[in-house]
């Protein structure tokens, strides 16, 4: 029996609204793999770290935002969905306030809200990713 090499990741898809609509928050990706790409905030948690407080300390480091409220969307652990090694990551979904501004910072180059109307290419599996959240809380 082989003992697993799994990393675990944690990734946020967090939505606003705008005017009639909804916005979704991305990040620019400073590093590789996917660099200059859009993603949604994450990244891996910390030995000894709980799930929901990863995906907080990841959002809060990429972009400065605070969402208290998470909600479990799933875990998506295809393998290849992270060129780097065989990843699972457990997305949350939070909805910040209609006047929330990120700010990028830590391995982000650029935060931007998106209409959830006109998505920009994402890395990884993120279209996935949030296509279903999409789907999920019909906005």
């Amino acid at each position: 029996m082989r003992t697993s090499k799994i990393l675990v990741t944690t990734d946020a898809v967090i939505f606003r609204k705008a005017g009639t609509g909804h916005e979704i928050l991305f990040i620019k990706r400073k590093n590789e793999p996917f660099k200059g790409q859009w993603a949604i905030p994450g990244g891996f948690v910390d030995e000894g770290e709980d799930l929901p407080d990863a995906a907080r300390r990841e959002l809060s480091e990429e972009t400065g935002l605070v969402v208290r409220e998470l909600e479990q969307l799933g875990a998506f652990g295809k393998p290849g969905r992270d060129p780097r090694q065989h990843t699972v990551s457990v997305v949350y979904v939070g909805f910040a306030e209609e006047n929330a501004v990120a700010v990028a910072a830590d391995d982000a180059a650029e935060a931007k809200w998106f209409s959830v109307k006109v998505l920009p290419e994402l890395a990884f599996d993120h279209a996935d990713i949030v296509t279903l959240a999409l789907q999920k809380y019909t906005l």
